[in-house]
């Protein structure tokens, strides 16, 4: 009855986890949730109602697929600053950042076709690839992003359709690409003319150091798709994302889209649009980075507190995630079961690896919760890992 494709499809492990949060006491890291009470919910409104003065019944009647101008204008101005490259036929809005993985794989997968990914890599990414029955591939991964000695060996034996990475504080890792390595990547997939699919809804939230540019930036635009959202810098609820390339591509996504949506919300593009234009957005996403900053030092010091030495973690330069590894024996699905009987969650690593690896590693929300509740949180998972005997 159902078509062949859902046979090999499940829930989403994280979306079955965030259902516990509405249990009294629980203390949830597992969602990539940003913190909603730094949701600038006034100026929103403000920026509602100037909407509605000026633009009226256009914010509220249909618009085109590709999104309405003057916000593609202004993201292609974000993207490149001079002009030289981008224009607003260079990008278009979509539903959150997860319609355009499910756009591009519409594009691009046919039953069977190779896709390359991280691993592990973002579960959202896999959920999409697979729902259309591409074969992923794992490429190994380090400290400093995609294996290139391992990412150029599987190109010399197949080309895939994409190449999906994640360069700044990756999900579930919370690792970026050091410089080298991003020039490295986006001279492989121009010289094996493959696509590149770079996803990066965490580049604003960065909490110490300089930016660096992205693949998409380094490539001039050639081979390379962009994705990123305002879900993290402004507010999910809006939905609100968008995919930069190459012009002829990007025409590819609009006719998936016109067949799955029509276009993404006009009201929500408009007040996005208003609330770019009010000069708030870059304090905004400065307020964020201090907040989130003491959340992540808050279980830094918690995870040196409260887990056994034979623990490891990362340490993040920002985003929203730590990424912890415990012995090569550990369950972190049996440790999450103890970790429920004590009101708190994590996601398991298992869950970001294409190959099914991973059982000793888990993911771990710093955003969004305060600090009290990271100290309480850790302190319980520390007990769970005792009676685990980790």
């Amino acid at each position: 009855m159902y078509a062949e494709r859902m046979g090999t499809i499940k829930n989403s492990a994280i979306r079955d986890i965030l259902k516990l949060m509405s249990r009294p006491g629980m203390i949830s890291f597992a969602g990539g949730l940003p913190a909603p009470e730094l949701f600038p919910v006034k100026e929103i409104a403000a920026c509602a109602d100037a909407v509605l003065r000026k633009n009226g019944p256009a914010a509220l009647q249909y618009s085109v697929t590709e999104g309405i101008a003057p916000l593609r204008e202004k993201i292609a101005a974000m993207l490149d600053p001079g002009r030289t490259r981008l224009s607003a036929e260079n990008v278009i809005i979509t539903q959150g950042s997860q319609q355009a993985l499910d756009l591009l794989s519409k594009v691009f997968i046919d039953k069977g076709s190779p896709v390359f990914t991280e691993n592990p890599t973002y579960l959202g990414a896999l959920q999409s690839f697979q729902l259309f029955q591409a074969k992923v591939t794992a490429i190994a991964s380090d400290s400093g992003g995609i294996d290139l000695a391992s990412l150029r060996k599987h190109l010399a034996r197949q080309k895939p359709r994409f190449v999906y990475v994640m360069p700044n504080f990756q999900n579930p890792t919370g690792l970026s690409y050091p410089l080298e390595r991003r020039k490295e990547l986006a001279k492989l997939v121009r010289d094996h003319d493959v696509v590149l699919v770079e996803d990066d809804p965490y580049g604003a939230l960065r909490f110490e150091g300089e930016g660096l540019p992205s693949l998409f930036e380094l490539a001039e635009g050639r081979n390379v798709v962009y994705l990123s959202s305002f879900s993290k810098t402004i507010a999910p609820g809006f939905r609100v994302a968008y995919a930069a390339g190459d012009a002829e591509l990007l025409k590819k996504l609009v006719i998936a889209k016109q067949g799955t949506d029509l276009q993404t919300n006009t009201f929500g593009q408009y007040i996005v649009n208003e609330y770019l234009e009010s000069g708030l957005y870059q304090n905004h996403i400065d307020l964020v980075i201090k907040t989130y900053r003491g959340r992540r030092d808050a279980m830094l010091r918690a995870l040196e507190r409260h887990l056994p030495g034979s623990a490891s973690w990362t340490k993040p330069g920002g985003g929203m995630f730590f990424w912890v590894r415990l012995p090569d024996d550990a369950d972190t699905g049996a440790l999450l079961k103890e970790c429920i009987t004590r009101n708190v969650a994590f996601v398991p690593g298992t869950e970001f690896f294409p190959d099914g690896s991973g059982k000793n590693t888990l993911r771990l929300n710093f955003t969004n919760a305060a600090e009290p509740d990271i100290e309480e949180g850790m302190q319980r998972i520390g007990k769970s890992l005792k009676v685990c005997g980790l």
